[in-house]
């Protein structure tokens, strides 16, 4: 099936696209909102992400638009929360983040999110669904909380209770208890639509019986043109400071979108792939960002939708951005008098529907070393701005990936009995004695964390071990670290200093290359190393025969 679609599957799209279409009006204004910058701007990022993600992700079914993780980011960033330089700040952000997910697509790196661990994630993402919710609480109560940080902002709110505009409040609890009520209807995925709206004329009939406004409306902080958005160009002064938050954005959204490539089969069946998603994330961030929109990346909650709308093709996300345009054209005076409390309304629902405790709890219980990095991630997330927690998390995940793989190297040795050819694997021996043949098969990553590991498993030299061969079998090894060759080096000095000698067989083009490089095959001795062969096991067996020869040597 073509990425459109046909005549058959016109109708179905039209349908899906217009149900994402209309309800990402108010989700767009409410991303905006919860980035702090213009809420605009949220309408904008919509607009062209869903347009661009439709040409260019390799899923056909991705929906390109700002998520709640990325507004939040954005909302921690000072450039995009100072009035001056706004809209130059997004501009720029959007545009580096489209080149860092352009760069990471090119160069087919989309199993780069598999090294995020499910504790990182499942700390920011919960972290991440408290800064929504405490984030809306002033736009949601009328009351301007004071503080450092939102935890801070919503303890000043709490204990300011008795100067809440009630009014603000009622306006957001309706449209909660609205969106809850009819989403159980035939509305279905219009429901938060509705309700924004029946909020909004809640707020304006609150508006006219007071003597003077009491309810914030969309337009008393941003007018909205009805007109598509004009070209918006970066400043280059404020590349380095929007460096480290374009690159967490990048990430963020990256990740959120490789859930997408790896759950949503394209109309054929087939899953797409993650690098070209990577690459229409990026180019869709570009037209965003040339045309005053906010970051965006892939939405899971969006992808859902207009697949439960009846989606066919990518047809849909285009028909979705048209019928954005057309709100734009024919409705922006009415979008003005959206209530800002039904959208905080909209958004705090949002945030406690993020919330994944079961998952995090689950992480919780898988032991102590997840439980702390999904409890750091989590409590850095909500303590510093989010930008900085997306890079200590990911540095965490590092971290704990070479701890893993430094732990898992593990030596065998294997035993041939008479008239088997299948070893029998048991533990090195501790120390070694004189004429021994040991047969040592290292398993797990040999990269330089784990030469420590595999140096204390290594049958300890004595003084004397005289005829003794140490064959150490590294077939299936594709690189060794400088750190684990010297290993081998100390290693095999040793033995030749006790009376012994080290052999390596089954060792591949490139780990031999690297031996010849680093000048250890003249160490190690070029007769003691046995390439890799065709056959499993010949190399082995060659390695035997020439330990059986060198032992035999000595004797006579």
């Amino acid at each position: 099936m073509a990425r459109f679609g046909d005549r058959r599957t016109v109708k179905a799209d039209v349908k899906a696209g217009l149900v994402l279409g209309v309800e990402s009006v108010p989700d767009g204004l409410a991303a905006g909102l919860l980035a702090g910058v213009n809420p605009v701007h949220g309408l904008y990022g919509y607009l062209l992400g869903t347009v661009g993600g439709a040409l260019a992700t390799g899923s056909a079914f991705m929906s390109v638009q700002a998520t709640g993780a990325m507004s939040v980011i954005i909302s921690d960033v000072p450039q995009t929360q100072d009035a001056r330089q706004s809209a130059a700040a997004l501009a720029t952000l959007a545009l580096l983040t489209g080149l860092i997910m352009l760069a990471l697509g090119l160069a087919k790196l989309g199993s780069l999110v598999r090294f995020i661990p499910t504790a990182v994630l499942m700390g920011f993402v919960n972290a991440v669904a408290i800064n929504i919710i405490l984030g809306q609480l002033d736009n949601l109560t009328g009351y301007d909380g004071q503080g450092a940080n939102r935890i801070l902002r919503a303890a000043d709110t709490v204990l300011h209770v008795f100067e809440v505009n009630p009014a603000a409040l009622a306006v957001g609890l309706v449209t909660v208890g609205l969106i809850l009520l009819l989403e159980r209807t035939r509305l279905g995925a219009m429901s938060m639509v509705v309700a924004v709206i029946a909020g909004s004329g809640l707020a304006a009939l609150l508006n006219f019986s007071a003597v003077e406004a009491t309810v914030a409306l969309l337009g008393d902080v941003a007018q909205v043109p009805n007109s598509l958005p004009a070209l918006a160009l970066p400043t280059l002064e404020l590349v380095p400071a929007l460096i480290v938050p374009s690159l967490a954005l990048a990430l963020v959204g990256l990740v959120q979108g490789s859930a997408i490539s790896s759950s949503v089969p394209n109309p054929d069946g087939r899953y797409p792939d993650a690098s070209a998603d990577f690459r229409g994330q990026g180019v869709a961030n570009l037209a965003t960002g040339l045309f005053q929109g906010m970051p965006v990346g892939g939405s899971m909650s969006a992808t859902s939708l207009v697949r439960a709308a009846g989606a066919k093709t990518a047809l849909a996300n285009l028909v979705a951005g048209a019928i954005m345009a057309m709100c734009i054209f024919a409705l922006a005076p009415a979008i003005g008098f959206m209530a800002m409390p039904a959208l905080a309304g909209l958004l705090i629902l949002v945030g406690f529907r993020t919330l994944k405790i079961h998952d995090f709890l689950m992480v919780w219980r898988t032991g102590p070393i997840q439980a702390t990095v999904a409890t750091v991630t989590f409590t850095l997330t909500l303590l510093i701005p989010l930008q900085y927690a997306v890079l200590s998390g990911v540095g965490l995940a590092v971290i704990l990936h070479i701890a893993r793989m430094s732990n898992r190297i593990m030596v065998k040795r294997w035993e041939f009995t008479a008239g088997t050819a299948l070893p029998r694997e048991t533990e090195p021996p501790r120390k070694l004695a004189n004429s021994q043949l040991v047969i040592l098969v290292p398993y797990g990553s040999l990269f330089f964390a784990a030469s420590p590991i595999f140096e204390q498993q290594l049958p300890q030299v004595p003084a004397e071990c005289k005829g003794t061969a140490i064959i150490i079998r590294l077939r299936g090894k594709d690189e060794l670290g400088a750190t684990f060759i010297k290993a081998l080096e100390r290693y095999s000095q040793a033995l030749a200093a006790a009376g012994g000698t080290l052999m390596l067989a089954g060792v591949g083009p490139k780990v031999h290359g690297q031996l010849v490089a680093t000048g250890s095959l003249d160490i190690l001795g070029n007769d003691r190393v046995f390439p890799a062969q065709e056959q499993v096991g010949l190399a082995l067996q060659l390695a035997v025969e020439a330990a059986e020869r060198w032992r035999s040597g000595l004797d006579s």
